[in-house]
This record gives structure tokens, C-alpha cells and sequence, in this order.
């Protein structure tokens, strides 16, 4: 049934749906999808699942091989909550944890929390605008595992909020099976996040990460030991976290930071600073005019920039 729980799609419909798109229309006009950016309107979550639905038709239209993953993913739901909702319990579900279970625990939690929903847009255009590999909404949608795992993650942290722990940390296990990401359910996680590649990312449960913030693979925001409470990394607005980089204990990281790659940071990082090496140091603010400190490194991907300003950089 379209846009229902998850189930086996009858294979007669997705034949009459090929052959009914057959043969193929000719290319999308340009502005059925458009070029990001959307126009600003109050409709982004209408706006954004046209957009997906577009990109869908054309896909399914020039590969036959993905026409039916397409219909049953995206084409065959009326809207964006429903088709994410199916995706993540179909990609999340296991012989005990079922796909029907998990397709109305997500739709309930993005229906009842509306925040939820906003973020999933604001994390669709922030991987379309920030990542260079994406080619469109749907293929965020379907196959970017960072977004994927995120978004199950938003679900777990209501569960926790809700006091159903057992559940909320399932749910954590399996997105680490299957993403390979680890994200604590209490962890507090903003919107626009991006988490590029993401294999390997582990967010301890006393982490919180602000808006618009990239994180890349092999991450860890983590505890120093045994300790209890309030021990893991706070992450300020627009940071920019690069691959391999390590983040211990309750340090802050202030908003619009960058920690090179492969760095250990054990102390708080000031806002607008650059902290590289291992142990960490800081390089010092980017002190360009006031046009180049509104450009937040989590949302420019700027990795290199600092090393014009490290004197002792060597090859």
C-alpha cells in the first residue's frame, strides 16, 4: 500500500510502474530540480521532498535496475517523515528487531516532534551544500549512512527524553552495526549537523554539539577514564572537526573552531581558533577581516587554511 508500513512489495505493480515509464521522458526541465540552493520560503520540508521525489522519477527512469528500490523507498510514500521512516526501519531491522516496529517507532517520533523534522531538512541541505560527492537530495536520502545514522540517533534521544532506555539504546546498537557509528542516546546533536563518511564516529553520552557543525570520519568525542557526569566534549556552532581527530573529556569547543586532522585535543579550544597536532596546540584566530570571520569552517569545509599561518610547517 502506498506510503504504508514496511512490507513486500508486490513485484506486478513495480513491472506496471517501469512499463508505464517507458519509454523514458526526456531530461527533467532545470527547474523541476533546481540547483541548490532552494528559494527561501516557510515550505522547505514541501520544497525539499519535491525535490527528492524529482530526483527519484528521473533516477528510476534512467536505471531500471533501481525502479523498484526507488518506488518502494521514496515514490510509493506521500511524504518525507514516511519515506525516512521506512528507509531507516528497513535498513536498521534484524530477525528480532522488526521492520514494522521500527517503520512505527520513527513515524510516531518525526509526528510528534515537529523539531525533528526541521532538523532532517536542515541535515539534507547542509550534506547538499557542504559535501562535493553529494548529487542530490534522494542520494543523501538513501544512501549517505552519516545522515542515516544521525537521524536514527534523533529518534533514540526522544526515547531516552521519554525514559525508555532499553529501547533508545537497541536502537544504539544497531546503528553502530549497521552505520558503524556510535552516538549515546543522550548525547545532544543540533540541526544542519553533517557527518562526512562517517565510519568510525563515536559521541560519548554527556556530549552536546551546536547547529551547523561537520564532523568527519574516524572522530571520537569521548570521556578520559571512569569517571562519571558531565564528562564529554561540548561542540560550539559552525566547528569543523577533521578526520581522525580525538576530543577528551568535558572540554569546550568554542563556536567556529577547527581541530585538524588526526589532532588530540585535551583542553577547551577558544572560538574562531585553529588547535592542530597531537597533543593539540593552538595556531592562533583567524584575524581576516570581519567578511571572512562570519565564514564558519563547519559550513565552508575549509581544512587547509590554517597552515598558511603555521610558521614551522614543515613537509
Amino acid at each position: 500500500m502506498p506510503g504504508g508500513r514496511p512490507h513486500e512489495h508486490d513485484g506486478a505493480s513495480h513491472s506496471s510502474y517501469r512499463r508505464s515509464h517507458t519509454p523514458p521522458p526526456p531530461p527533467l526541465p532545470v527547474e523541476v530540480v533546481p540547483a541548490f540552493p532552494p528559494p527561501e520560503s516557510e515550505g522547505e520540508e514541501s520544497w525539499l521532498w519535491t525535490q527528492i521525489k524529482a530526483e527519484a522519477h528521473r533516477d528510476a527512469d534512467a536505471e531500471p535496475a533501481l525502479a523498484s528500490f526507488l518506488y518502494a523507498t521514496v515514490l510509493s510514500h506521500p511524504s518525507l517523515p514516511r519515506s525516512l521512516s521506512f528507509h531507516l526501519a528497513n535498513k536498521l531491522c534484524s530477525s528480532t528487531l522488526l521492520s514494522t516496529l521500527l517503520y512505527d517507532l520513527f513515524l510516531a517520533s518525526f509526528t510528534a516532534h515537529p523539531t525533528l523534522r526541521a532538523a532532517v531538512v536542515a541535515d539534507l541541505l547542509a550534506a547538499r551544500s557542504r559535501d562535493p560527492a553529494c548529487v542530490g537530495f534522494s542520494h543523501c536520502l538513501l544512501n549517505f549512512k552519516g545522515f542515516l545514522a544521525i537521524q536514527a540517533h534523533r529518534v533514540s534521544h526522544v526515547l531516552w527524553a521519554q525514559q525508555r532506555r532499553p529501547l533508545a539504546l537497541a536502537l544504539q546498537s544497531r546503528v553502530a552495526d549497521v552505520f558503524a557509528v556510535d552516538i549515546h542516546p543522550a548525547a545532544v546533536v543540533g540541526k544542519g549537523f553533517l557527518l562526512d563518511h562517517a565510519t568510525g564516529v563515536v559521541i560519548g553520552e554527556t556530549a552536546v554539539i551546536g547547529d551547523n557543525v561537520s564532523i568527519l570520519h574516524h572522530v571520537t568525542l569521548g570521556g578520559t577514564g571512569k569517571e562519571v557526569g558531565d564528562r564529554h566534549p561540548k561542540i560550539g556552532d559552525g566547528v569543523l572537526i577533521g578526520a581522525g581527530a580525538t576530543i577528551l573529556g568535558n572540554v569546550k569547543i568554542g563556536a567556529g573552531a577547527k581541530i585538524g586532522a588526526g589532532s588530540l585535543v585535551l583542553i577547551d579550544v577558544p572560538a574562531r581558533n585553529t588547535a592542530v597536532g597531537n597533543p593539540a596546540r593552538l595556531i592562533g584566530r583567524r584575524n581576516g577581516d570581519a567578511e571572512m570571520d562570519e565564514d564558519m569552517p563547519g559550513q565552508s569545509m575549509d581544512h587547509t587554511s590554517f597552515i598558511s599561518q603555521w610558521s614551522n610547517y614543515t613537509i
